[in-house]
């Protein structure tokens, strides 16, 4: 199954899509894809529904819709920071021997064809396609990669957006440098895992400007999805409907000599195997 929001931002509503054109609106069943809609266990009954308004001709046309983000804005987004060895190469750092994990601010989820705006002050903006995890159970110290898999609600396609001034050379976090309003794009659906035969072999892609700059697999991640669940659960708390960015392939302007950066103007084209396509116009600052 797909799920999409459809409509303006902040009134956007629950769909399932049932063709490339054509989907199944859910909105007079579900507030929205939100933590109380995941924490409910309401996900695995709403295929047949699906399946049921779809047979029965309630299909609508997508036409022109704009999309959001397939989840609503989540409790937390938690990132995962050199989760691919060609990706550690190209930025000069050790590969990690744990994942390491950075929060993004929930309010940097956007759809996946709106505008990214490039912050004041911003020097080196940057892309980054990743697989992000939908959190689909409350999770806390769980036992093992294979009851982390029962929290999974599904696979999402990001662009962890990146400003590598902010990130790398003001100091502390990686916070500031990932939590700039609109540096986090999502979908355009949340794919079950059941639609995904193997989600550790996905083909990644992000071009700028129609230029391939990243082109990679899920195959090569160091630390699987599972695996990241499992860990993150050791920590903290993972909430219904949170977000989990699982790193990305090389590629990134960081990593090209010269180095190359975003600008006004320019357009990113990201995709991930099975989970569609985005397409992001850069803006200047406010």
């Amino acid at each position: 199954m797909k799920l999409i929001r459809i409509g303006d931002p902040g009134s956007e509503r629950p769909a399932a899509l049932t063709s490339t054109t054509r989907y199944v609106d859910l909105s007079d069943v579900v507030d929205d894809f939100d933590e109380e809609f995941f924490g409910s266990g309401r996900l695995a009954s709403l295929g047949a529904l699906v399946e049921e308004r779809r047979r029965a001709g309630e299909e609508r046309d997508l036409g022109r819709q704009r999309l959001g983000a397939p989840i609503a804005r989540p409790h937390q987004i938690i990132c995962v920071g050199l989760n691919y060895r060609d990706h550690a190469a190209e930025t000069g750092q050790a590969v990690p021997d744990e994942p390491i994990l950075f929060t993004k601010s929930p309010n940097t989820l956007i759809g996946p064809d709106d505008d990214v705006r490039i912050p004041r002050g911003a020097t080196k903006p940057d892309w980054e396609v990743e697989l992000g995890i939908v959190v689909g159970r409350r999770a806390s110290y769980l036992s093992s990669a294979e009851e982390a898999n029962e929290h999974i609600a599904g696979w999402v396609l990001v662009n962890d957006v990146s400003e590598r001034a902010f990130q790398m050379e003001r100091g502390g976090q990686w916070l500031k440098g990932k939590s700039a309003e609109t540096f986090n794009p999502a979908g355009p659906w949340l794919v079950t895992p059941d639609e995904v035969p193997d989600v550790l072999d996905l083909a990644m892609t992000l071009d700028v400007n129609g230029v391939r700059r990243q082109s990679g697999s899920t195959s090569t991640m160091i630390f699987d999805p599972a695996f990241i669940v499992h860990y993150i659960s050791q920590f903290l708390v993972l909430e219904p409907g949170d977000l989990i960015n699982t790193g990305t392939p090389p590629g990134v302007g960081m990593g090209f000599s010269p180095q190359v950066w975003l600008r006004e103007g320019d357009v990113m084209d990201v995709h991930i195997e099975g989970l569609g396509r985005q397409r992001q116009r850069v803006i200047g600052p406010r």
